[in-house]
C-alpha cells in the first residue's frame, strides 16, 4: 500500500496540466471519517454506571459539584464543562456524549497538525489516519466521561510546547510592536492554560507534564546556553510556575485522592504488561489478543519515525514512552486503566506516520542511479506495514460496533423489563448503591429502589436486616448486581435473599446481573416430601418442597430441593428444575448451581443436607390445566447431559417428576 506521499506523487503524476490537489481536501476527508465514526450510533447503547455519575455530578449547583467531586477520585474540569454543555444541549444519550465526538474530533485535527509540524504534511495525514479509525479512541469519544478531553488536552500541550521550542522570525516593527508581543505570548499562555485544565481533567495528565519536562531538559542540553536559551528557560519556568499556581487551590484535594487510589497489585511480569499496552495504543481496546508478531510492522515503523535522531522527531517517543513507563511505575496498571494511555496513542500513531514518511523519503531520496532494491524495500516496508495497521485497526473498530462482548452496560433495557409489567409489592435493591445515578436515568416506575449497602458498606448485620426488612414489606424484588465486590464482598445481600426468598431468574446486561426474586411463605428447613432419589452414583435428592400445589398464570411456583453426597464431589452439577404443560412443553425453568451458585456441589460435605431453592414464574396466559415439574443434574461443562436418575420401582431417566401443579 502507498503511504500518503507516494499517494501525492501519483496523483501529480497522472494529475491533468495546471490541476492541483487542494491543500486541505485530504485533511477534510479525515475529519469527515473522524466525526463519522464518532457519531455514528452514538446514542444506540445504554449509559452505563460512570456515565450516569457524571451526568448527576454535572446537574448539581457549582458548589455541590465541587464538595462532591472532592470526596471522588477524578479532579471536577470535565464535570464542570459538561455542566454547562448540558444546560444548551440538553440531556439526551446523544447529547451527553456528543461532547466527547466533539473533542475527538479536535484531536484528529490537532495530531494531523502535529505530524506536519514534526515531519511533514504527509506524515500527519498517515497519523490523523491512525487515530481516526483507532478503536480505542473511538470507544471514548464516544462516552460522558473525561478520556477524550485527557487525549485532546495532551495533544494540544504538546503542539503548544513544540511551537514554543520552535525558532521564531524576528521581532516586528515598531509599528507592531504590541501586535507581535501579544502573538509571541499566545503560544506559552497557550501551554499553561492547557496543562492546568489537564491536570483538572484527570490526574494522569502528569503523565504528560512529565514527558514535557524531559523534551524541555533535553532540548536545553541540545542547545549552546545562550541568552536566547536562558529566556526560554526563565518563559518556561514562569509558564509551568503559572501551571502551578492555577492548580494549586486543588492541590490538597488531589493530593489526598492520589494517596487513597488502589494499587492494583496484579502479577504480571514487565514483558506480559509491555504487550497488553502496545495493543491496545496500536490496535484498540476490542483488538484482542494480539500476536506479538503484529507488534512488528508497527515497532518497525515507530523506529523509522526516530531515526536519524532529530529533537523534534523524539519528542513524540518521549511522550509516548513516559507515558507507558509512568502507568507501569505508578502502580495504576490495569485493565480497566488502560484509558490512561490515550495520549501514547497519538503519540505512537505520530511516530508510524512519520515511519512511512521517512522510509519513502529514503527511497525517493536515492539517487536513480542507483540500485532499485532499496528503494524497493524502503517501499515496500513503509507501504505493506501501515496496510496491515490499518487491517487490524479496522477489524477492531468493527469488533467495536457488532459484538456485544464490548457493549456498555445496558440499563435501558434492565429499567425497560422491570417497567414492562409493574406489580404492587415491587421493590429494586441496587446492590451496590452508586448504581442509582444512571439507572435512575432511565427507570421512570413507582417502585421503591433500596440502595445497599449503605455508605461504603461493611455493616452486614445493618445490611442483612436491611433486606430482610424489604422481603418483609414486598412480594416482588428486582436486584441490580454490579460492583459488589467492593462494597459487599461477603454477600451479604444475595445471601439473604436466596435464604429467604425464591430466585426466579438471573441474566447479565453488559457487567450487571440482573435478578428477580419471588416472596412466598417462608422457606422450608425440612421436606414436605422425603424421597431417596439417585442422581448417578453419588448423590441423593432426601426430598422437596412446594409453596403451593395450585397457582395461577402470573404468579411464581417456589420449590425446595434437599440434596445429599455420599462423598466429596470434583464436579459441579447444575440443577434444572422445569414445569411442563400437559403436552410435555416446557412453559418455565429455573437452572442454577444449588443455593443460586452459592452451594456449589465441589464443597458439599458427605451426609450434610444442602437447602436449595428455585422460582418458577407462570407466564401470564398460561392455560388453565395440570402440569407438571420435574428436576435435572446435569455438569455444567456438559449442559446436555443429565446424570440418570434412578427411583424405586422405576426406569432410570434424566429427570425426576416431583409434582402435579394445577393452574387455574
Amino acid at each position: 500500500m502507498l503511504g500518503c506521499s507516494g499517494v501525492f506523487s501519483v496523483l501529480n503524476r497522472f494529475r491533468p496540466s495546471g490541476v492541483h490537489l487542494p491543500r486541505y481536501l485530504l485533511p477534510t476527508l479525515l475529519l469527515l471519517l473522524a466525526a463519522y465514526f464518532r457519531f455514528h450510533q452514538l446514542e444506540t447503547q445504554s449509559l452505563w454506571n460512570d456515565e450516569g455519575n457524571s451526568l448527576r455530578l454535572a446537574q448539581r449547583s457549582v458548589g455541590d459539584l465541587i464538595d462532591a467531586v472532592g470526596r471522588d477520585i477524578h479532579p471536577p474540569g470535565y464535570y464542570l464543562l459538561l455542566k454547562g454543555w448540558i444546560s444548551l444541549a440538553g440531556t439526551s444519550e446523544f447529547s451527553l456524549r456528543a461532547v466527547s465526538a466533539f473533542q475527538g474530533l479536535l484531536t484528529v485535527a490537532i495530531t494531523i497538525t502535529l505530524g506536519r509540524k514534526l515531519f511533514s504534511r504527509s506524515a500527519g495525514l498517515i497519523a490523523g489516519l491512525v487515530v481516526v479509525i483507532n478503536a480505542s479512541a473511538v470507544y471514548y469519544s464516544q462516552e460522558t466521561r473525561m478520556y477524550a478531553q485527557l487525549a485532546l488536552l495532551s495533544a494540544a500541550s504538546m503542539w503548544a510546547l513544540m511551537d514554543f521550542l520552535s525558532p521564531h522570525p524576528p521581532a516586528p516593527s515598531p509599528t507592531r510592536r504590541d501586535g507581535g508581543r501579544s502573538r509571541a505570548w499566545a503560544w506559552p499562555l497557550t501551554l499553561s492554560l492547557c496543562n492546568a485544565a489537564g491536570l483538572y481533567t484527570h490526574y494522569s495528565y502528569a503523565f504528560t507534564l512529565a514527558a514535557q519536562g524531559v523534551i524541555l531538559a533535553l532540548w536545553m542540553i541540545g542547545r549552546r546556553v545562550d541568552s536566547a536559551a536562558r529566556r526560554v528557560l526563565l518563559r518556561a519556568i514562569a509558564l509551568y510556575g503559572l501551571t502551578l499556581l492555577l492548580f494549586l487551590p486543588w492541590l490538597p484535594t488531589a493530593w489526598d485522592q492520589i494517596m487513597t487510589w488502589p494499587r492494583t497489585g496484579l502479577d504480571l511480569s514487565l514483558t506480559e504488561r509491555l504487550h497488553t499496552m502496545l495493543a491496545w495504543i496500536i490496535y484498540g481496546n476490542t483488538a484482542g489478543d494480539i500476536p506479538w508478531v503484529n507488534l512488528i510492522w508497527p515497532g518497525a515503523l515507530m523506529l523509522a519515525g526516530v531515526w536519524p535522531i532529530r529533537w523534534r522527531r523524539t519528542m513524540a517517543l518521549i511522550w509516548g514512552g513516559i507515558t507507558v513507563m509512568a502507568l507501569v511505575v505508578s502502580g495504576a496498571y490495569r485493565e480497566a486503566n488502560l484509558k490512561f494511555l490515550l495520549p501514547a496513542q497519538i503519540a505512537a500513531a505520530l511516530l508510524m506516520g512519520g515511519g512511512v514518511w521517512q522510509l519513502w523519503g529514503y527511497a525517493t531520496r536515492t539517487r536513480r542511479s542507483a540500485s532499485l532494491q532499496p528503494r524497493f524495500i524502503a517501499h515496500l516496508i513503509a507501504g505493506v506495514s501501515l496496510f496491515l495497521i490499518v487491517i487490524g485497526q479496522l477489524e477492531a473498530l468493527n469488533t467495536l460496533y457488532t459484538d456485544p462482548v464490548y457493549a456498555r452496560d445496558n440499563y435501558r433495557a434492565i429499567a425497560a423489563l422491570i417497567m414492562a409489567e409493574p406489580r404492587s409489592g415491587d421493590a429494586i435493591i441496587l446492590d451496590a448503591p452508586n448504581q442509582a445515578e444512571v439507572f435512575t436515568y432511565y427507570y421512570q416506575g413507582d417502585a421503591p429502589i433500596y440502595e445497599l449497602p449503605r455508605g461504603l458498606g461493611g455493616d452486614d448485620d445493618q445490611t442483612r436486616a436491611e433486606v430482610q426488612n424489604v422481603i418483609a414489606m414486598h412480594r416482588r424484588i428486582f436486584v441490580l448486581f454490579w460492583g459488589e465486590e467492593e462494597r459487599d464482598p461477603r454477600r451479604v445481600v444475595q445471601t439473604t435473599l436466596d435464604i429467604e426468598a425464591y430466585p426466579v431468574f438471573s441474566e447479565w446486561y453488559g457487567d450487571v446481573r440482573l435478578a428477580q426474586y419471588a416472596v412466598l411463605q417462608e422457606t422450608p428447613e425440612t421436606p414436605q416430601v422425603i424421597a431417596t432419589t439417585r442422581f448417578g452414583e453419588q448423590i441423593t435428592l432426601s426430598g422437596y418442597a412446594l409453596s403451593t400445589n395450585t397457582a395461577q398464570s402470573g404468579d411464581v411456583l417456589g420449590v425446595t430441593l434437599f440434596w445429599q453426597t455420599d462423598v466429596p464431589l470434583d464436579t459441579r452439577y447444575k440443577v434444572t428444575v422445569q414445569l411442563l404443560a400437559p403436552d410435555g412443553s416446557l412453559v418455565s425453568q429455573h437452572d442454577a448451581e444449588p443455593g443460586n451458585n452459592r452451594a456449589l456441589t465441589t464443597t458439599w460435605t458427605p451426609h450434610r443436607m444442602v437447602t436449595d431453592s428455585h422460582g418458577l414464574i407462570i407466564p401470564p396466559g398460561t392455560p388453565p390445566g395440570l402440569y407438571t415439574i420435574i428436576v435435572g443434574l446435569y455438569d455444567i461443562n456438559a449442559p446436555m447431559n443429565r446424570l440418570l436418575v434412578t427411583a424405586d420401582g422405576a426406569s432410570p431417566s434424566d429427570h425426576l417428576s416431583i409434582s402435579i401443579v394445577k393452574i387455574s
